[in-house]
C-alpha cells in the first residue's frame, strides 16, 4: 500500500568511500571499471608498467591503486586512457580529460554519481592533468580532487595550491614504495592513492566528518626502509610543515622514530574561504547535500502545501539529528547543530505556483584541532599559599 501523502520519509546517507582514478594501464577495458582489490585490478588491467617492454612517462596509476587498497579503500573505478604499449608524449593525453559521451577519462568518472574522491596520479609529470581534474571537480561540486606536487617542483618554501577551490586538496611529498622489479627495490610515487584509501577507510568507519590523518602504516611502508630508505621522498621539518599547512598544502610526515608511523599532518582544501578551509568540512557538507537531495526525491509531484512541507522538515531533521548524534555536527543540543526551514518564509507565491519547493538547511560542522598549544609558566611554592 502506498505511503500516505505528506508522511515523512527516511533519508539514507549516501556512500562517500568510492574513488575514481585515471591513467595508463597495461591493458583493459576502455570504459570505467569498478575494482574492489589490488588482485582484481591486476587481473583486469595488468600490473606495473615501469618495466620492459613498456616505455611511457605515465606509469604511476598501478602504484596509486595498490596504495588505495593497502590503506583501506575498497571500491575504485579505474578509467584507462591508454595502453602502456601505445606511443605517447608528455602532455599528449587528451587525460585524461576525456569525453563524457564516449565515455573516457575524467569526464567519464564525473558522470558516475557515487564517486566522491578522484585522482590522476601522473599529474606529477604533467600539471595540466591536475588542473583538468580540479576544473571538473569544481564544476561538479560533489567530489574532491586529490592532487600531487609535480616531480620537478622546487622545495617546500615555494609551494602553494594550484588555485582557490574547496573541491581540491594537495598533498606533499611523494613516497618511497616497494617495487621489487626495479634495481633499487623501490619507486618514488605520488601520495594520492594512499591518501584516497585513507579517506575512504575513514568514511567507511566514521563517515566524512572525521579527518583522515595518521593513516595506517600498511600503504606507506617500503621494504627498503630496513636498509635505510626513508618512507618519504623528502623529509619535511616541523617549521616547513607549519608554513605549508598555512598555505593550504597538506604534508605527510614520518613519525616512526617517535612510534606513531607515517602521518598525514593536515587536511586543508585549496580554498581561501575560512568556511571551506578543511577537507572534512567540505566533504561533510557534500555528503549532507547529496543525501538530502536523493532522499527528498519523493516530494516530486506531491502537493506543494503545508503537510508536504512539514513532512520534508521532519525527514531532514531526523537525518540531521542522527548525524549530530554520530558526532558530525557541533552543538550541545540538536537546535544548536542545525536548522531546517521549509514554509512560506522560504518560498514565494510564485515558487508555489510554479512547483518549486524550497528548503533552507543550515548545519554547524565540527572543525579539527590542527594545532595544540600548550602554555607553560613557572609556579613557585610561595604562590601556592
Amino acid at each position: 500500500m502506498d505511503e500516505p501523502t505528506g508522511a515523512p520519509r527516511h533519508i539514507t546517507g549516501v556512500a562517500t568511500d568510492m574513488a575514481g582514478f585515471v591513467g595508463v594501464t597495461e591493458h583493459g577495458p576502455a570504459a570505467p571499471t569498478l575494482v574492489t582489490s589490488w588482485a582484481q585490478f591486476q587481473q583486469t588491467f595488468g600490473s606495473f608498467i615501469d618495466r620492459a617492454p613498456f616505455v611511457t612517462p605515465y606509469w604511476r596509476l598501478p602504484y596509486a591503486v595498490r596504495g588505495f587498497f593497502e590503506n583501506g579503500g575498497t571500491r575504485l573505478y579505474v578509467a584507462r586512457v591508454l595502453d602502456a604499449m601505445a606511443p605517447a608524449a608528455t602532455g599528449d593525453l587528451d587525460g585524461v580529460v576525456g569525453d563524457s559521451a564516449a565515455p573516457t577519462g575524467i569526464a567519464a568518472l564525473i558522470a558516475i554519481a557515487d564517486i566522491s574522491l578522484m585522482a590522476v596520479p601522473d599529474d606529477v609529470v604533467d600539471a595540466g592533468f591536475g588542473e583538468a581534474l580540479l576544473d571538473r571537480c569544481h564544476e561538479a561540486r560533489n567530489r574532491m580532487a586529490i592532487v600531487n606536487v609535480a616531480s620537478a617542483a622546487a622545495g617546500p618554501g615555494t609551494l602553494t595550491p594550484h588555485r582557490d577551490t574547496a573541491f581540491g586538496a594537495r598533498y606533499y611529498p611523494q613516497l618511497h614504495v616497494p617495487a621489487p622489479h626495479r634495481p633499487l627495490g623501490y619507486a618514488v610515487v605520488p601520495p594520492c592513492g594512499h591518501v584516497a584509501g585513507g579517506l575512504a577507510q575513514t568514511d567507511t568507519n566514521a563517515r566524512a566528518h572525521h579527518a583522515a590523518a595518521e593513516l595506517a602504516d600498511g600503504g606507506l611502508i617500503t621494504d627498503g626502509h630496513a636498509s635505510g630508505v626513508e618512507p618519504l621522498a623528502l623529509v619535511v621539518r616541523a617549521a616547513e610543515s607549519d608554513q605549508l599547512v598555512a598555505r593550504g598544502v597538506n604534508v605527510i610526515r614520518n613519525f616512526r622514530p617517535a612510534g606513531r608511523g607515517v602521518v598525514v599532518w593536515s587536511g586543508r582544501t585549496m580554498s581561501s574561504d575560512p568556511e571551506w578551509k578543511y577537507v572534512q568540512v567540505r566533504r561533510l557538507l557534500t555528503y549532507v547535500e547529496h543525501s538530502i537531495d536523493r532522499g527528498a526525491q519523493w516530494v516530486v509531484f506531491e502537493p506543494n502545501r503545508e503537510p508536504t512541507w512539514a513532512a520534508v522538515r521532519a525527514s531532514i531533521s531526523d537525518f540531521l539529528v542522527a548525524r549530530w548524534r554520530d558526532g558530525a555536527l557541533a552543538g550541545t543540543t540538536a537546535n544548536q547543530a542545525f536548522f531546517v526551514k521549509c514554509d512560506r518564509s522560504t518560498m514565494t507565491q510564485d515558487d508555489i505556483d510554479n512547483g518549486r519547493l524550497v528548503c533552507l538547511v543550515g548545519v554547524a560542522p565540527l572543525r579539527p584541532a590542527e594545532f595544540v598549544i600548550v602554555r607553560i609558566g613557572q609556579w613557585t611554592a610561595d604562590r601556592r599559599r
